[in-house]
């Protein structure tokens, strides 16, 4: 739009349901389940050794460290031991399940299904909207058994068997109650009807009327505890969100467009955030860009900032990181208005503030005092999208961290003026000079091009991957010479790069993750950042998801990992891509491919994740014929990468695989070249 006077319709994002269970892992639930019923008998600890064995066969060890070794009996254990190590594994699982994940694509025109309507329904009723006084759905029934959702959500994270089990009836729940309201509203297909929707309505009357979620929670330990209020508030806003899925006037814009005529103009999103972006079929426009960060947006920002520095001191004896590279991305930070943008604020200690007439142009120091940590140190990379929207924050981004830079303040509670002070003595610069911290790509350019080095696998080895992101990303904003553009500053980058301990990147939309598009590995600077470490130390990196109520920060490795297991590996989204036919087959292929980008680029990704891929994809005659047919030239590229990841030494596996791949690969050749054998 911006570039060519195009006229963007927006479209609802593809159906989404949560991840499920499958394999090992649905037999790991029915084990826990087992155990929660006879963890007091003589079973417990047989049941326990079951688990243990059954989470390293998944490879949970890998995210668990308190998974204990195959040969390690649960019999020495004392019950909390035990319950410890059942209730960890229980979190990573309903974790797994609950994710919610596209499955196949979105026709254009076509209403979701009844049950992909409830996942996304779920999601949002999952979030507490403050502007509308409605109240998620977790913390009114969290609220109904006299507890807060924050407390519960904290002791889930931590492991603990009876919170875990509590959010997973919270989550159960919630499900069944927005279920048996949506199943109201569906036709005999299964599909969202507008004229079903008008049996809702009715639901919304008085006390005496039915309660709009039915019978859902009869049984539970929530039935007739409910603040039926606050819960009919929030169903009839489920409803406004229903009757805005199913107005659907895509086509209708679509040929309005095509025509020549008016397209009604709207915000985009993501729905789930923000149902306001709904219906779909709107000419799609942007923010005002001086009006982020938002206040809402700074307090997301503070707890992810507050969880990131944590878990990196607990991760690290006790010490602070004292710098941290990430990404600033244009459509996200549209999407999240302004998320990503205040945590680098936060990290150095600075709050941005508006103006009498609310654009936020202002910064106010925080005091280490009120901080109660030492301001940390950062290295923005911005996409060439958000240097183009938001030149006024980066502005305001070059301000903030040059206001930390010159702060009289001791080096062990000031990272940013300790490097700064560094870097002025060796490049021979001022301090306003060397505290430079906010790069992106030359004006006009974007991307680094390693996600299409990658892609094309047309590259030596990782340090010319690195030399591209370094000659590609080295440009500084500065905002002592307004208007002079970007500038290469080759130099203070290298330097900058070389003092970072944490590399850190955000995921804020269930629809896109880390493997979905080539953009995040394109930008992730963690081999880079040891290559230029004079210590040569590996970064540690972690990502944060803002994609549920519950915010996490995971390491790279471990985010990976949930996404080839809630995608790749899950035969619930592969089965969901095959039946869009060529198109779902080549999103297979991209998620392999952009796998072995991470390896590339951080060499985060386990062997085994290869290794499984390889046995759903390449081992199975009739999976090997789907891909085929569907679509040969990505079964190809398919048949490639994994040849590539075992040649470039990121898969080790065994010879018998190596030669299927390459007679698979003759194959795949002779029939699009039309060879008969």
């Amino acid at each position: 739009k911006r570039r060519s006077y195009a006229n963007p319709i927006s479209s609802l994002p593809p159906p989404a349901e949560n991840a499920g269970l499958y394999k090992g892992l649905k037999e790991l639930k029915e084990l826990i389940s087992s155990y929660q019923g006879l963890k007091d008998s003589g079973r417990g600890p047989s049941i326990v050794n079951s688990i243990i064995t059954t989470a390293i066969t998944c490879n949970l060890d890998k995210d668990i460290k308190e998974i204990p070794t195959d040969d390690s009996d649960a019999k020495d254990m004392d019950q909390d031991m035990r319950d410890m190590i059942v209730g960890k594994v229980y979190q990573k699982l309903m974790e797994i399940e609950s994710r919610l994940l596209p499955c196949g694509l979105h026709v254009v025109g076509c209403p979701p299904s009844a049950e992909e309507a409830v996942a996304t329904l779920v999601n949002i009723a999952g979030i507490d909207r403050e502007d509308e006084e409605i109240l998620a759905l977790p913390q009114i029934l969290a609220q109904s058994i006299g507890r807060d959702i924050e407390t519960i959500y904290r002791a889930n994270d931590e492991g603990k068997l009876e919170e875990v089990q509590l959010l997973q009836d919270i989550t159960e729940a919630s499900r069944a109650m927005v279920g048996g309201f949506v199943s109201k509203a569906s036709d005999p297909s299964g599909r969202l009807a507008a004229g079903a929707l008008g049996a809702l309505g009715g639901m919304f009357g008085g006390a005496s009327v039915a309660l709009p979620w039915g019978d859902a929670l009869k049984g539970t330990q929530f039935d007739g505890k409910v603040d039926v209020v606050a819960a009919r508030k929030l169903f009839e806003y489920l409803r406004f969100c229903l009757e805005q899925v199913v107005k659907d006037n895509e086509l209708g814009a679509l040929t309005e467009a095509l025509n020549g005529e008016y397209v009604l103009p709207g915000p985009g999103g993501d729905p789930i955030r923000n149902p306001k972006v709904l219906p779909t079929g709107k000419n799609i426009h942007a923010l005002d860009p001086q009006a982020i960060p938002t206040s809402a947006a700074l307090a997301s920002a503070k707890v992810v900032v507050d969880r990131l520095i944590e878990r990196q001191r607990v991760e690290n004896n006790g010490v602070y990181p004292e710098s941290i590279a990430l990404v600033l991305w244009g459509t996200d930070n549209i999407k999240t208005y302004g998320e990503s943008l205040a945590q680098v604020m936060l990290m150095v200690g600075v709050r941005p503030m508006p103006d009498a007439l609310g654009r936020v142009n202002k910064l106010e120091l925080i005091s280490l005092e009120e901080l109660g940590r030492p301001r940390i140190d950062v290295v923005v990379n911005c996409s060439g999208v958000f240097r183009d929207l938001f030149v006024n924050q980066m502005n305001l981004l070059d301000r903030a961290v040059k206001l930390a830079a010159e702060q009289d303040e001791p080096f062990e509670m000031n990272y940013v003026r300790k490097h700064a002070v560094e870097q002025a003595e060796e490049l021979g610069l001022s301090i306003r000079e060397a505290a430079t911290r906010i790069f992106s790509n030359a004006s006009g350019s974007y991307s680094s091009n390693v996600n299409l080095a990658v892609e094309n696998s047309s590259w030596n080895d990782e340090s010319q991957l690195q030399d591209m992101y370094l000659n590609r990303k080295s440009f500084a904003f500065n905002s002592d010479s307004p208007g002079s553009g970007m500038e290469t500053k080759t130099e203070i980058f290298k330097s900058a790069l070389s003092k970072v301990d944490v590399t850190f990147q955000n995921l804020d939309s269930s629809e896109i993750s880390l493997t979905d598009v080539s953009h995040y590995f394109d930008s992730d600077p963690t081999k880079l950042v040891a290559g230029v470490r004079k210590d040569g130390k590996m970064p540690s990196s972690f990502i944060a998801d803002t994609t549920t109520a519950n915010a996490q920060v995971r390491s790279l490795s471990e985010t990976v990992r949930l996404d080839s297991r809630t995608k790749l590996l899950n035969p619930k989204w592969y089965e969901g891509m095959l039946a869009s036919g060529y198109e779902g087959t080549r999103e297979i292929q991209k998620r392999l491919n952009n796998t072995l980008g991470w390896s590339a680029t951080s060499g985060q990704v386990d062997n085994w994740v290869y290794e499984d891929a390889n046995d759903v994809y390449m081992k199975d005659p009739e999976m090997q014929k789907r891909l085929m047919e569907t679509n040969p030239n990505s079964f190809r590229k398919m048949v490639a990468n994994f040849l590539e990841a075992n040649g470039r030494g990121y898969w080790e596996t065994s010879e018998e695989n190596i030669e299927r791949l390459r007679n698979l690969y003759m194959e795949v050749e002779d029939k699009i070249e039309g060879v008969e054998n």
